[in-house]
């Protein structure tokens, strides 16, 4: 049975961007006839907040989204939030230390950021990190350890990966072109690319449909499952919803969370009909109901480009 989540940072108010890809992967594995998983990614606990996760929740209820397993209700693969996981990662880590993919790194970031050579890597992680601790002898690395404690990074081999998306097609890159990345921080906290992938092996989930911004983590985590042994799930990558001026929406842009626009008196049933058009499932915008899509999901639908939320898309919302 096909297993699809929507795995959300309680970081920030919900928009309607972030509602869209709720939506996709909602029905996706609904119209599939599968199971959908809600889980908390909340592993950066100075970002994270207990109070926006319940919102988080409560907002997907008012969109009229439901979901099999999660940090409400439970399940047989919980506990749903990843700050109640950290054994999991601690085991995950020590099994690739074990298998010398892992090695302590003294590097600060804004050391790396003065490295003006270095090539620009993930837009959340920095510049390609240009492996200065990989090669430091058991000896060097004591006198660095006495000064600062390090992080963890992965040992990235130097093959080519090739994988199919759902929406993109096949894609094929060299491995070790992003660099060796943070498994774990100098402050203990575990990276987004090893909890993601063991939440999502450990939960069997079979499909992962998210935003284009996450394209280009998905070939350190496919390295992560080949490393692991797990089995990948099927990647399916959609276009965002974009500022007019191109730039992606943001959590900051609060006219545009659910909670203003529940207070504005829009009902949950224009949202989904407005993301429906927006996203090519639906010919028209008017109120619809989210299983009323069920029926009409197919990924082929989807726009192949950033779709903009201008004026006039707010409009139909009875926003202006």
């Amino acid at each position: 049975m096909p297993r699809g989540r929507f795995a959300p940072t309680p970081s920030g108010e919900m928009h309607i961007g972030n509602a869209r890809t709720a939506l996709l992967a909602w029905l996706q594995v609904r119209s599939a006839g599968g199971q959908f998983i809600l889980r908390m990614e909340d592993i950066d606990r100075p970002r994270s907040k207990p109070a926006l996760a319940r919102q988080i929740i409560e907002d997907l209820r008012w969109l009229g989204l439901d979901w099999d397993e999660g940090p409400d209700i439970g399940g047989p693969y919980g506990p749903y939030t990843q700050s109640e996981r950290l054994d999991l990662y601690e085991q995950a880590a020590a099994r690739l230390d074990a298998k010398g993919l892992l090695y302590p790194c003294y590097c600060s970031r804004a050391e790396l950021n003065a490295i003006a050579s270095a090539p620009h890597g993930l837009a959340s992680e920095g510049p390609v990190y240009p492996g200065l601790c990989r090669g430091l002898t058991n000896a060097e690395r004591a006198v660095k350890a006495a000064r600062k404690a390090p992080s963890l990074r992965f040992t990235v081999p130097d093959h080519l990966l090739t994988y199919e998306d759902q929406a993109l097609g096949m894609q094929s890159l060299k491995a070790g072109a992003g660099g060796d990345f943070i498994i774990k921080r100098a402050d203990g906290i575990f990276s987004y690319q090893l909890a993601v992938v063991i939440d999502d092996a450990a939960m069997q989930i079979s499909d992962v449909l998210r935003g284009s911004d996450l394209l280009d983590s998905t070939p350190r985590q496919l390295l992560l499952y080949e490393a692991l042994g797990y089995q990948t799930p099927r990647f399916t990558h959609v276009p965002l919803l974009v500022e007019p001026d191109g730039s992606r929406l943001a959590k900051r842009s609060g006219a545009l969370s659910l909670r203003a626009l529940r207070e504005a008196g829009v009902l949950p049933e224009r949202i989904i009909g407005a993301l429906a058009s927006i996203s090519g499932l639906h010919d028209r915008v008017e109120p619809i109901h989210a299983r009323e899509l069920v029926s009409e999901f197919s990924l082929s639908k989807i726009p192949d480009k950033p779709v903009i939320v201008d004026a006039d898309w707010l409009s139909k919302l009875q926003l202006r």
